[in-house]
């Protein structure tokens, strides 16, 4: 790709009318390195998928689905969520930036609406759900891109008090712990981890007193610590992953676990092939959605997974690419929201894997982008899309174009 400045210096370009030089510059190239990559994933994610859900019709509990129903439930997910990133590339951020505030307390009303008896949708005794008829709505992977938004509209807003506990940090922590409420009473610890890890690096990167995030962080990490002690199934959940051979924890709470590491290890450098996972057979629980990877280990070995990591390392380093861009040009809240978005694809992924590889303790995380689920795609669509929104604004206003 050829490279290209940022700004033209001919004749013919700085004699040219305002108005037509905006309208070369909004003719500029969209980010499609980024579209493709989101795209190779996607469409990996949806092939893995289908290995790994094909053998579940075999199972009592999915008799009456066909071997290629969450196929081709996957491949309408993308395709409406590609349609949906069409649509929001459309939109301007400053438009985001207002809404921000509205779209935090609209998502706040869909997460009390999923603990309402009759109107929330329980799975495997979590009440994390919709029902919107064609497919189930998750309000907590909503509020992911939403809490995004809002983090990075209030410290614009609030950039003034940044340095002040009361008037800069509290009020944001106070929506945070709303929201972390509300995700417990689900429950839905994973989603709250990340939402947190979203405010607390958008604050830290818009200028909060050290002192203050450093002491806040410490709090944060006692309050899981406090969460994990005070809940029997969730501190019976940690001390299994702690010891996840042991026989009890084997059969039991780190079932999932013990199967995820058996399927790395059999697919050592360059796995066992496409389609020949044995964990996949019943063994292995959430193979298509939390253990997605743990099916790529198995059957594409350790350079598959390694093609995995390198392809969202790259998503979430253009991310903070381009949100460092924004910053530069004055463009505060659309930097901010670019790499809150490096940030919740990163911290994500990070879990996701970490928990397949057995290095955090189980949690309900789906591989951005990969794993089987409609509300995940489609929201990481939409912060995506976002993100090449902001990256082609930058590039229109380093040309020297209006939007």
């Amino acid at each position: 790709m050829a490279f290209q400045l940022p700004f033209r210096f001919s004749a013919a370009s700085a004699s040219a009318p305002m108005d037509s030089h905006a309208r070369q510059s909004k003719m500029m190239e969209y980010d499609q390195p980024l579209v493709w990559v989101t795209f190779l994933l996607m469409l990996f994610g949806m092939v893995m998928v289908y290995s790994a859900s094909i053998s579940l019709p075999d199972s009592p509990k999915f008799a009456n689905y066909k071997n290629n129903y969450f196929l081709v439930r996957q491949a309408i997910f993308i395709c409406v969520s590609l349609l949906a990133g069409l649509f929001v590339f459309r939109i301007r951020i400053a438009t985001w930036q207002k809404a921000a505030p509205y779209l935090f307390g609209a998502t706040l009303v869909l997460l009390v609406l999923v603990l309402v008896p009759g109107l929330g949708v329980v799975v495997k005794g979590g009440r994390r759900w919709l029902s919107l008829r064609l497919f189930n709505l998750q309000p907590s992977e909503l509020m992911k891109i939403v809490a995004v938004l809002y983090a990075a509209d209030y410290t614009v807003r609030k950039q003034e008090y940044m340095h002040k506990l009361t008037k800069g940090f509290m009020p944001m922590a106070l929506a945070v712990g709303l929201v972390g409420l509300l995700l417990l009473l689900e429950p839905d610890l994973g989603a709250f981890g990340v939402i947190v890890c979203i405010a607390m690096g958008i604050l830290f990167l818009g200028g909060v007193n050290a002192i203050w995030f450093g002491g806040i962080g410490a709090m944060l990490v006692a309050i899981f610590v406090a969460i994990i002690a005070l809940s029997k199934f969730r501190r019976e959940r940690y001390f299994a992953y702690l010891d996840p051979w042991q026989e009890d924890n084997a059969l039991n709470k780190a079932y999932q676990l013990t199967h995820s590491l058996i399927a790395f290890g059999r697919g050592e450098l360059f796995g066992v092939g496409l389609g020949g996972s044995v964990e996949k057979l019943h063994y292995l629980p959430e193979a298509h959605t939390d253990f997605l990877l743990a099916v790529i280990g198995e059957e594409l070995g350790l350079a598959g997974v390694l093609v995995v990591i390198a392809l969202f390392y790259w998503i979430i380093k253009r991310a903070f690419d381009i949100g460092r861009q924004a910053i530069a040009i004055d463009q505060t809240f659309a930097g901010l929201t670019a790499k809150g978005i490096g940030i919740w694809i990163g911290v994500q992924t990070f879990i996701n894997m970490g928990v397949n590889l057995g290095l955090l303790p189980t949690k309900g995380l789906t591989l951005p982008l990969m794993s089987y689920g409609g509300s995940g795609i489609l929201i990481n669509c939409v912060g995506l899309a976002i993100l090449l929104r902001i990256d082609y604004e930058n590039r229109v206003l380093m040309r020297g174009g209006r939007l």
